[in-house]
């Protein structure tokens, strides 16, 4: 079993594993999506953060193989599209 605790998380809401088996994770509260290493365990990256980008209060999180992006459900029903190169 692995655990995972980061300052720059706060309200962790929605995980999705993608194929590759890293762990995307958002946290409403700081407005973040972190991904993190194939065993849960180290941050490789901040993905979006208030700061740079327009995400709000995000709820959910998801890759697409297909589309080469990620998708992010945010509060009041809005969509955010992030193409990955």
């Amino acid at each position: 079993m692995t655990s995972y605790t980061d300052p720059e998380l706060r309200g962790p809401e929605g995980l999705h594993v993608t194929p590759a088996g890293q762990v995307l994770i958002c946290g409403s509260w700081s407005c973040t999506i972190l991904q993190l290493d194939c065993e849960g365990r180290t941050k490789l990256v901040i993905l979006a953060a208030r700061e740079r980008d327009v995400v709000k209060n995000p709820l959910s999180v998801w890759y697409s193989g297909i589309t080469s992006s990620i998708i992010v459900w945010q509060a009041e029903n809005n969509i955010l599209v992030f193409r990955v190169k």
